[in-house]
């Protein structure tokens, strides 16, 4: 270890998510050349915040593996994240104990269930601008061990600076993340969002986020850039004050990226803002439409998506040069009979290709995992993870539902193999190759290299599609070649989700098998409900402070799987 007035070596490590998920995209990965979809933005982020003085290096565990040569070199490892890389956030700190090198975690997870994380030498939590100063001072006086906590929805992201995109391979990705607000305006009773950073959302100015792209542009980076915000539109008035200066930016530039985000569905209502969009060259968004059901909607307290068409609405950021992937949940309170119908015929509606599909599952320090303890309903092991465990569409209902479980899981399986079916998800496709209207930019540039590199891809997606899936070539080649005859510009909007489609077919039959065995193991009288939760405690998933200063290890995952 490096004396207390020497520079430190820092290793930032960014552990694994788990394997069995929707939201890996192997498939696309692979084609792609990438390793992972996306950077740790939160911890670059991070890294831009120490001293200039302190030496940082990264490991991205999804890229790449983790040496004990690496750690032992290292005088001090930084690492977090979320829930769904716990298990390998657990295995990072235990071999950082092991080797004796001290380790500092933070992040959304530490944050929710600090507990879980005991054997870490710093605990850091909440966000890091403005306190991390604090952490700094703490380390250059010599301490080696501490607790510390920020205080909620204070951390000015005006003052955070451009993220260490230096530190990363670029082609290890399927994009890059840039982050303009945190936090959401809604109150939706499943969501931690709130929780974690509030309801009233914190922007950068518009100077900071053209730095941004101004650094990732002069690096040689060009294409998708996605904006990892948790809702763009939650602040409308700053968005709309900056979305023009993004527009003369990629006009100035020659429109060298592509952008995607999160946003409400109510994002379709604003004409102005759509439109806004559309100039910027946003092509993606991820919305949560969650359930058709309005009392369902009504009551999780997601009354934005009520009183509207939700095909319509969908239809709306097609017309505006956006393709849409969403999320949808199965397992509410007030699902009345069978689900599986309606939501079924919702998707086919809005023509929506990837709905990201899951059962309810009570994330920690929620309004939803709150309210069940209180009714005695929440397990007690509702926040614990393993190695091998999956994500929400195998893992759900970690809590007494109202329905018969059995009849909720029915559902979920019943939705999946429609929805998932090869001619239902084509027919979708062929819904955004007839209505996506992608815009014309007379200034755009064509970079050679990334053209030679998409048709290459395309050449192996067309293959995979024909050779090794031939149960999908007829659709494949249908809707591709309709829509190179009458839509070309929607070309890559529709090869994208079918390059998708390629991971979240045979990922979905899987789902359907575990949730068979779930459904066998119940009529056959094997499962045991876990133990749950007494519902007299208070407090539910919170702790009590330990310390004064946060490290906070990643601001935002990717599209939309908190």
């Amino acid at each position: 270890m490096s004396e207390a007035n020497t520079a430190p070596r820092v290793l930032m490590v960014f552990p694994k998510f788990y394997e069995n998920s929707m939201w890996n995209f192997k498939e696309a990965m692979e084609l792609q050349g990438a390793r992972a979809p996306a950077p740790p933005l939160g911890l670059i982020t991070l890294a831009a915040m120490l001293p200039p003085a302190w030496q940082v290096t990264l490991v991205n565990r999804n890229c790449e593996e983790l040496t004990d040569a690496q750690i032992l070199a290292a005088d001090l490892v930084m690492t977090g994240g979320m829930l769904p890389q716990e298990p390998d956030c657990l295995v990072v700190i235990d071999k950082c104990v092991a080797l004796g090198t001290p380790v500092c975690v933070g992040g959304p997870a530490p944050t929710s269930t600090p507990e879980v994380y005991d054997k870490a030498d710093f605990l850091v939590l909440g966000e890091a601008e403005g306190i991390l100063d604090k952490f700094v001072a703490a380390w250059e006086s010599g301490e080696r061990r501490g607790r510390l906590t920020a205080e909620k929805f204070k951390a000015d992201v005006t003052k955070s600076p451009i993220p260490r995109f230096d530190l990363l391979t670029f082609s290890h990705y399927l994009y890059i993340g840039v982050q303009f607000s945190r936090g959401c305006p809604f109150t939706c009773e499943f969501c931690d969002i709130i929780e974690l950073y509030g309801r009233a959302p914190r922007t950068k100015t518009t100077p900071q986020m053209l730095a941004e792209l101004d650094r990732l542009y002069s690096l040689g980076y060009r294409g998708h850039v996605d904006f990892v915000d948790d809702n763009l539109i939650g602040n409308k008035k700053a968005i709309k004050l900056f979305l023009p200066h993004l527009i003369q930016w990629q006009a100035d530039h020659g429109y060298p990226f592509k952008f995607s985000t999160e946003a409400s569905l109510n994002l379709a209502d604003d004409e102005e803002l759509l439109g806004m969009m559309r100039d910027a060259n946003f092509f993606a968004l991820f919305t949560g439409i969650e359930t058709p059901d309005e009392a369902t909607l009504i009551q999780t307290q997601k009354k934005q998506n009520t009183k509207r068409s939700i095909a319509d609405s969908v239809h709306k950021l097609y017309e505006n040069g956006m393709f849409v992937t969403a999320g949808f949940i199965v397992g509410f309170d007030t699902e009345q009979d069978s689900i599986s119908k309606a939501m079924s015929l919702c998707i086919s509606q809005t023509g929506i290709p990837i709905a990201m599909v899951g059962l309810l599952f009570a994330l920690p320090n929620t309004q939803l995992s709150r309210r069940l303890r209180k009714e005695g309903r929440l397990y007690e092991n509702y926040a614990a993870t393993t190695a091998d465990q999956g994500d929400q569409c195998t893992q759900g209902i970690n809590f007494v539902t109202l329905r018969p479980q059995r009849d909720v899981l029915a559902d979920y399986r019943d939705v999946l193999q429609e929805i998932y079916d090869p001619a239902s998800f084509f027919d979708r496709v062929r819904v955004v190759a007839r209505r996506v209207k992608r815009p014309k930019f007379a200034a755009q540039k064509l970079d050679w290299r990334h053209v030679a590199h998409d048709l290459y891809s395309l050449l192996r997606v067309c293959w995979r599609m024909t050779v090794r899936r031939p149960e999908l070539a007829k659709h494949f080649w249908s809707v591709f070649l309709e829509t190179a005859r009458r839509n070309p510009a929607a070309l890559e909007a529709v090869v994208t989700n079918m390059v998708i489609y390629l991971h979240v077919y045979p990922f979905s039959r899987y789902v359907i098998r575990e949730i068979n065995g779930r459904i066998a193991d119940l009529d056959a009288g094997r499962w045991v409900q876990p133990p749950v939760l007494a519902p007299e405690a208070e407090g539910c998933g919170k702790a009590a402070p330990v310390g004064k200063v946060v490290v906070k290890a990643e601001v935002k995952h990717l599209a939309a799987v908190a």
